[in-house]
Parts: C-alpha cells; structure tokens; sequence
C-alpha cells in the first residue's frame, strides 16, 4: 500500500470512529442526562422516555454502532484492498505447496 493511500485509508477510518463516537456521545451523554426532562413527556413501554435511553438506550445504540462499524470497516478494507479473507487463504495455500 502506497503511503498516500495507507494516509486516506486512515483518514478515512478516524472519520468512521468519530462520528460514531458522537453519536454515541449524544444519545448516552445529551439524550441520557441533558435532554432527559424533555424525553420523560414521552412514554416509551411504559416507562419515561428519558429513564429508558439512560438505562437502556444508550447500551443498545453501543452494540448497533458496534455492529455498524464492523460492515462499514469491511467495506473500507475492500475499497484499499485490505480484504482480511483473501489475506488469511494466502499463507494457507504457500504451506501446502
């Protein structure tokens, strides 16, 4: 890999992380403490709306980012051609020969 094109992919990948991150900032960090008298108006399961994100929201907007980050990283690898998969069947195929 080129140095100008390891320096976008990793631009590119900082990018990624610091928006997730900051979506992940404004759900547990403003929707869990800052707005959280505005979203306990709204019920959500029978709980206030507020109390859920706090207790529970931000938790499952972890993993779903988590899940996000590794579909948009599979994609990132095979836009540089860093596919993890062709590089793992490589040495395997070398030892047999």
């Amino acid at each position: 890999m080129s140095d100008s094109s390891a320096h976008s992919y990793w631009k590119a990948n900082i990018r990624l992380v610091l928006s997730l991150l900051s979506i992940w900032f404004f759900i547990s960090f403003g929707c869990g403490i800052l707005f959280v008298d505005a979203l306990d108006t709204i019920r959500f399961g029978g709980f206030k709306l507020g109390f859920w994100i706090a207790q529970q929201g931000s938790i499952f907007v972890f993993v779903a980012l988590i899940l996000y980050y590794i579909r948009a990283m599979d994609k990132l690898d095979k836009r540089y051609d860093l596919d993890s998969s062709n590089e793992s069947a490589k040495p395997a195929q070398e030892d047999s020969q």
